[in-house]
């Protein structure tokens, strides 16, 4: 089954049940906040797909666009006195693009299908449990590494299998490759081996360099759209 949604492309990686934070000024990308915001766009509901190269992309140069995304949900929009806006969005569902539409509104409209998990094998599914506790160690050990331990927060104790993997990388400092490789990994143990080859990866580099990451409140990371 497919379905269209409008498209926000980004220089950046949304995961399922990630936190998005958006600031809004571009004329095209005002009208789609103001459509979600109204309903005009169902559901408070758009596509997020990351760029594969640099932090823009033109109408004209969309086969830049990554062919797997997620969903945000709109959860908060505040507008500024000048007409931009300040959004808070969340991660909710992974789809294909399959095709984008240039012309039917302001902004880019995509026609996307679902992207569910794979269903995962009886042998695998009995070591869930086991790649579970293998990717929260190795995310207390990035977390050590990175905050020496400051404000460490795991996920709670009853976080499904196939959401453990997206709430682990959720606040850690991961490049776009790493990011984008979990959202497309469908099945929920590859995606918990993957998670903590990374986490065991970074924590490594942060131990040897001595370095610590600066909080993702202070990167300016915020995606703009200008």
């Amino acid at each position: 089954m497919t379905t269209t949604l409008p498209l926000f492309p980004l220089g950046t990686v949304l995961l399922p049940g990630a936190s998005l934070p958006l600031h809004v000024f571009e004329p095209r990308y005002r009208q789609l906040t103001v459509d979600l915001v109204t309903g005009a766009v169902p559901d408070r509901t758009f596509g997020v797909v990351s760029i594969k190269q640099g932090w823009e992309v033109g109408a004209e140069n969309v086969e830049a666009l990554q062919a797997i995304g997620c969903t945000a949900v709109l959860q908060d929009a505040k507008r500024l006195p000048d007409g931009r806006f300040d959004l808070t969005t969340r991660g909710g569902r992974r789809f294909r693009l399959l095709e984008v539409d240039e012309d039917s509104a302001p902004y880019l409209v995509g026609s996307v299908e679902w992207l569910p998990d794979a269903a995962t094998p009886p042998e695998l599914e009995a070591a869930l449990p086991l790649l579970a506790a293998g990717a929260r160690a190795a995310h207390g050990r990035y977390r050590e590494a990175a905050y020496q331990g400051n404000g460490h927060r795991p996920p709670a104790d009853d976080t499904s299998p196939d959401e453990l993997a997206y709430a682990l990388a959720a606040d850690c400092l991961l490049t776009m490759e790493d990011r984008q490789h979990l959202l497309e990994e469908t099945s929920p143990a590859r995606r918990l081996r993957v998670v903590r080859q990374v986490m065991h990866r970074e924590a490594g580099i942060l131990t040897a360099l001595s370095a610590v990451p600066a909080p993702l409140s202070e990167l300016g990371h915020l995606p703009h759209r200008n």
